[in-house]
């Protein structure tokens, strides 16, 4: 891989894996269309995700203060946490529950149907067409109406949903954050507080698969760590730019313009690979 590849690629997962629209259908889909292009390594494939959740933690860096704020004693932390009062620390406290609910579904599944999911990869047609269901999701987000509840009003069901909707986004052309976002939103969620903890969400789920493919690590080539250093220094930078983007939509228009984004991915895909010898 050249270094010129490592960095559109990370580009292509900083911006893909916050904005809902799957960021691994591009990194399925756009390597297809390039003629000669080598499939990068799934280490590589880890190290771009890490990139990106660099970018979610420093986004999200008073979420994450807030809620360890909440598990450590009322006194003592003056300073290193900011002050939570009583509710905000019982709404923490569930949330980081909720967080752990979710990721134990994610995983589990994952691990059952991981074979069945790292075939699906090798299908750009059927990445294709998930990323059209992705943007039916999207569409459909739009279309009910504006929930009211913060995370003070989130419950284990919601932790359930959104966790099983999280497994189902590991098939590739599903996105996780806007599969995660939308069901929120169906849940009754506010927009903001279903993007919130689909991105706290993210963060033991890109963490967990780091861990799985650390033995990977062992493919690495000697050239290899320029371009690595490169992709995740592009994922990360654009990662955090496209998070402020992706807030900034949702609570001024929703997130239909992502749906007719990813209808046009899905449908351009479908007719070019049925041009392509």
């Amino acid at each position: 891989m050249t270094l010129t590849e490592a960095i559109i690629l990370g580009i292509v997962q900083g911006l893909t894996e916050p904005l809902p629209v799957s960021s691994s259908a591009h990194l399925v889909i756009i390597p297809a269309l390039i003629p000669g292009f080598h499939q990068p390594s799934v280490f590589f494939d880890v190290v771009l995700h890490l990139g990106t959740l660099v970018a979610v933690v420093f986004f999200l860096r008073k979420d994450i203060a807030g809620i360890v704020a909440s598990l450590l004693p009322e006194i003592g932390w003056t300073g290193v946490f900011p002050t939570v009062t009583g509710e905000e620390r019982t709404a923490n406290r569930r949330l980081l529950f909720l967080i752990i609910v979710a990721t134990f579904l994610t995983g589990m599944i994952g691990i059952l149907f991981k074979d069945r999911i790292e075939r699906l990869f090798e299908s750009v047609e059927t990445t294709a067409v998930m990323l059209l269901i992705t943007g039916l999701l999207l569409f459909l987000s739009d279309r009910i109406k504006k929930g009211k509840r913060d995370k003070s009003a989130m419950n284990l069901t919601d932790g359930i949903v959104i966790g099983l909707v999280q497994a189902a986004a590991l098939i590739p052309g599903i996105s996780r954050s806007g599969s995660t976002i939308t069901f929120g939103i169906f849940r009754g969620l506010e927009r903001e507080a279903a993007a919130r903890f689909s991105f706290l969400l993210s963060i033991p789920a890109i963490a967990g698969a780091a861990v799985l493919k650390a033995a990977d690590m062992t493919q690495i080539s000697a050239g290899d760590p320029i371009a690595l250093g490169a992709g995740f220094l592009s994922a990360a930078v654009t990662g955090f730019f496209a998070l402020k983007l992706l807030f900034v939509v949702i609570n001024r228009t929703g997130l239909g313009p992502f749906a007719y984004y990813c209808w046009c991915a899905g449908a351009a895909t479908l007719i070019i690979r049925g041009m392509m010898p």
